[in-house]
């Protein structure tokens, strides 16, 4: 009997993907559960207008990740943080600060998606990634000064 997966199974397949499995385990496992439907034509061309939109809804956000990474890559930010004497800054620039200062350049991103590995921690200028799809990573200038 041919099902089509609407869950990951280990040793069986993807999500979306069309199986044969023994007549029992369908119909006593599998469509029960709600894992599996039944291959029927009906429930085929379902399966492909929703893998047509996911992919339509994909390309979308790409495009759109895309042209948020080239106005994010000519932005440059300054911040200003209170430093002692060998430009060490008695803080620390986070994620977080850097995401208000760009809201303040009217680019709002989630503090999550600005990649630090550890916060800034020195006066001068430092790139910051900002990964805004999973393909589409943007850099940006951030200037850390010392506050007057």
């Amino acid at each position: 009997m041919q099902v089509i997966l609407k869950e990951n199974l280990k040793n069986l397949g993807k999500i979306g993907e069309v199986v044969n499995v023994k007549d029992g385990y369908a119909r006593n496992y599998l469509l029960p559960k709600g894992i599996a439907i039944d291959a029927t034509a009906k429930n085929m061309r379902a399966l492909e207008h929703a893998k047509r939109v996911v992919t339509e809804r994909a390309k979308k956000m790409a495009k759109d990740a895309q042209s948020m990474a080239d106005k994010i890559n000519s932005l440059e930010i300054t911040i200003y943080a209170k430093a002692g004497e060998e430009e060490k800054l008695f803080g620390s620039v986070t994620a977080i600060d850097i995401a208000e200062a760009l809201k303040e350049k009217g680019v709002e991103i989630e503090k999550r998606k600005i990649l630090l590995e550890e916060p800034i921690k020195r006066l001068g200028q430092h790139t910051v990634s900002v990964k805004l799809h999973s393909d589409v990573i943007a850099e940006m200038k951030v200037n850390v000064e010392r506050q007057q």
